[in-house]
């Protein structure tokens, strides 16, 4: 069996593993989308106090897309957005954000 190194040659041979709930699962999966990371990076990134610094390709536009068309159309459902609606609101600061980051680079 072939060893995979990460970006800085060293092997990851030991495995981390805990539980999240589905809502949490799902806001994870919506900001590894979000950042073009692999899921591994994007968490080891955030567990050791990393910057998360988002390179802009056709994935994360795609991601940005995806998640303004979701946020769109649950707005619309909504009339008001409420306390409750805490992922929501956090997965707009970070597409804000990444937004503003990818639009300096243009400039």
């Amino acid at each position: 069996m072939e060893r995979t190194l990460d970006y800085k040659g060293r092997w990851r041979n030991h495995t981390v593993a805990f539980r999240v709930s589905d809502e949490e699962a799902k806001l994870i999966n919506d900001l590894v989308a979000l950042s073009g990371l692999t899921k591994q990076d994007y968490i080891t990134r955030r567990l050791l106090c990393l910057d998360v610094v988002v390179q802009g390709n056709p994935r994360v536009y795609k991601a940005l897309k995806n998640q303004m068309a979701a946020i769109y159309e649950e707005l619309k459902r909504l009339k008001t957005l409420s306390p409750d609606n805490d992922e929501l609101l956090y997965t707009l600061q970070v597409i804000a954000i990444t937004l503003y980051g990818l639009k300096g680079e243009d400039e």
